[in-house]
């Protein structure tokens, strides 16, 4: 089969997959020399899905039998998929949602999150919210009791506590000292970006072998956590690859209702006021009732720029699986850099989608997960318990600036 345009390809092909009910379309290959072209071939009969069912990303695999109950019992699909993930909002030991989150460069917690409700098509968002930790849960009650869809800042902050939220300190000491070790090393965001002509590749090997041959910091770093070698291996990871980890969450009921919810603490160390995908909506999160959800987590300038839950969920509107249109919008990640892979190592993308039938798909831009020794995957509840599945891959090989 000859090499065809992407567009061509879509132009003559794709609509009469989605009318005819024919097979989804894959990626078969990407070209090594940048190009737009692709190869795509047909994949087996359509997955049949399975209702309920709850996906997020992994860090949301404890969390998801919450959401689930509330589906067995008759509930809405977006109080479930609010449960779970305030589940992981709560937890102190993820330092990547909510409580314990990691901090900006300022040492002060901000927190994104929106909801999409399917049966209703409405939806709420809130950015760069301090003191409040349940931010899924205020995005929600910015979607039901105003006549806004986004409040941000001290504004949404201020709206929380006038909503009956409590303010509490985000910061942990866990969190805390941890910053204070990577402000013992320096900032990395007052430099150009990956997509500047300026950038300068710099891997996480030589980087950390600059920090283990600089006896000042080590001193420093070692005093910040009190001597604790776990604390020290934990600060020396996000100081090296900062988390930009997050926790999307969808649900479908019995009936075919869906909606869903993305919830972050954002890039740690980022400027003070920078608000990634997580609750943009089209980006970080998207629903349609009468298609299905899709969301991300990683980094979420790259998904801003491709509007990747939107693409996904028009993606499945024209007949292509979860699977192959989380793997179309890496395309459009990769495409804006021409595929090079030295600048794409530097960042993971993640998508997740579920269809309204039950059926579901996830992708990575690299095969690994944040441990480059580990498949990246995501998390299913399908009525019986809460597991972890394997993500398809865009380029199956490690990368994330390992």
């Amino acid at each position: 089969m000859s090499l065809w345009s992407r567009r061509r390809f879509f132009l003559t092909s794709l609509a009469g997959t989605a009318a005819a009910g024919t097979p989804s379309l894959l990626r078969a290959s990407t070209p090594e020399d940048g190009s737009d072209a692709d190869v795509f071939v047909p994949q087996s009969a359509p997955a049949k899905g399975k209702r309920p069912v709850m996906i997020s990303s992994a860090n949301g695999v404890h969390a998801l039998q919450k959401g689930m109950d509330i589906l067995k019992s008759g509930g809405d699909t977006l109080d479930a998929a609010v449960a779970a993930v305030t589940v992981v909002e709560d937890d102190p030991n993820d330092d990547s949602v909510g409580y314990g989150g990691l901090p900006n460069e300022e040492g002060e917690v901000e927190l994104d999150a929106s909801v999409m409700h399917g049966p209703t098509r409405r939806a709420g968002s809130v950015a760069s919210v301090r003191r409040i930790k349940n931010v899924a849960r205020l995005a929600k009650t910015v979607m039901e009791r105003t006549n806004h869809t986004m409040i941000v800042g001290d504004g949404a902050r201020r709206f929380a506590v006038a909503e009956g939220f409590e303010e509490m300190n985000l910061l942990t000491e866990h969190s805390r000292k941890i910053w204070l070790a990577w402000k013992a090393s320096s900032s990395f965001n007052w430099r150009p970006g990956i997509d500047s002509p300026e950038w300068v590749s710099r891997s996480a090997a030589a980087r950390k072998e600059d920090y283990a041959q600089h006896e000042v910091f080590q001193e420093r770093l070692a005093m910040i956590c009190d001597h604790d070698p776990a604390l020290m291996a934990r600060a020396m990871e996000v100081i090296l690859d900062p988390p930009t980890g997050t926790i999307n969450c969808l649900a479908v009921n019995d009936k075919g209702e869906i909606s869903g919810t993305t919830t972050t603490s954002g890039l740690s160390w980022k400027i003070s006021g920078r608000v990634g995908d997580s609750p943009i909506i089209g980006a970080g999160l998207y629903v349609d009732g009468d298609v299905g959800g899709a969301g991300s987590t990683g980094k979420g300038e790259e998904n801003i720029k491709i509007s990747g839950g939107h693409t996904i969920v028009e993606m499945m509107r024209k007949g292509m699986s979860p699977n192959d249109a989380c793997l179309e919008a890496l395309h459009r990640v990769a495409r804006n850099y021409n595929n090079d892979k030295k600048k794409l190592g530097t960042f993971h993308v993640y998508f997740y989608a579920l269809n309204k039938d039950g059926v579901h798909g996830s992708a990575s831009l690299w095969r690994n997960g944040y441990d480059p020794n580990k498949r990246a995957k995501y998390a299913v509840h399908d009525g019986t318990e809460g597991k972890l599945v394997e993500c398809a891959a865009y380029f199956d090989e490690i990368g994330g600036d390992q």
